[in-house]
């Protein structure tokens, strides 16, 4: 039976898959990870993991036989894509069935600085509500400009749920794309004529703090900035700064620079909106994304074909 090493947790359907397909090693229950694979690697030719954890370059060295990495996720800016692709290894992930859940999340995060969700259950809860009378108002979101990072799939999501609530979108993209929104070249000139700015673009080294001080500075005291990409793709450092004197209005966010650890500074600001990466966090989102990067794998075992390549092993 072919040889599965599993990073990461899996849920019990998932494991009931896989084991009727492959030998799984669960490097969570290993002492010495790398001692292990160092002994036993040569063994090893298929990885589940996850765009968290992805796999460590050490790691993937010491399984010479490797054939494929299935991603659990839509991210897998933690797993070397080239160097598996000249290996010969395929990397898939699970795109298109989190479109939607994603998106939901971006603009849940956005109702929630504008129409101030968490002060106003703060209120409530306080008793302040009976004590003071009304809360003070809040923002509109309807009529809005709204600046999307990252026109790809999940971008095209939140785009659609939008729409109804009378939205301009533009948007910033490593490439103009065949759609009716604006297209802006420069991400700070796009900034400064936005009322929001959402992050949906891959992380990695080639967006690594792209949303910077200029960025953030040009989004300004009545911008908000949306965050459920990677927390890379922001300074987290100048966001909190610009939070804290006024020169950014709000933040929700679903990622983080070094997640799970959220600095305090963030942690204690009052126009934020903190998620712990729950963008695809649904029963039925993380269901279908746990089908399809098992189905990867018993495909790639079947005959060496895979659904859901990465873009770089698309022509592999």
């Amino acid at each position: 039976m072919a040889q599965l090493l599993l990073i990461g947790g899996a849920t019990d359907e998932t494991l009931t898959r896989l084991g009727d397909a492959f030998t799984i090693h669960k490097l969570s229950e290993m002492d010495d990870p790398q001692a292990w694979l160092d002994a036993n690697g040569e063994g090893i030719t298929h990885v589940a993991t996850n765009g968290h954890d992805g796999v460590k370059p050490d790691y993937m060295a010491a399984m010479p036989n490797l054939k494929a990495i299935s991603c659990y996720g839509v991210g897998y800016d933690a797993i070397d894509t080239e160097a598996a692709r000249a290996r010969g290894v395929v990397v898939t992930h699970t795109p298109n069935v989190l479109n939607a859940e994603v998106g939901t999340t971006a603009v849940l995060l956005m109702l929630a600085c504008y129409r101030e969700l968490l002060r106003d259950d703060a209120y409530v809860r306080s008793g302040r509500w009976e004590a003071e009378g009304n809360a003070p108002l809040t923002r509109s979101a309807d009529n809005q400009t709204v600046g999307i990072l990252g026109l790809g799939r999940i971008g095209q999501a939140i785009a659609d749920k939008l729409a109804p609530w009378g939205t301009e979108i533009v948007y910033h993209s490593r490439s103009k794309k065949d759609v009716s929104y604006r297209y802006y070249g420069d991400l700070t000139e796009m900034a400064r004529d936005v009322d929001v700015l959402i992050c949906i673009t891959p992380g990695g080294a080639s967006t690594n703090k792209i949303v910077n001080r200029e960025v953030i500075e040009a989004l300004g005291p009545q911008g908000t900035l949306i965050n459920v990409s990677r927390g890379t793709v922001i300074d987290e450092a100048e966001m909190i700064a610009a939070l804290q004197d006024g020169r950014l209005g709000w933040a929700g966010l679903d990622v983080f620079e070094a997640e799970p650890h959220v600095p305090e500074a963030l942690r204690q600001l009052q126009n934020v909106v903190l998620l712990p990466h729950v963008g695809s966090g649904t029963v039925e989102t993380r269901a279908a994304m746990g089908k399809l990067m098992v189905d990867n794998l018993l495909q790639h075992l079947k005959d060496g074909t895979v659904i859901s390549p990465v873009p770089e092993c698309a022509d592999m």
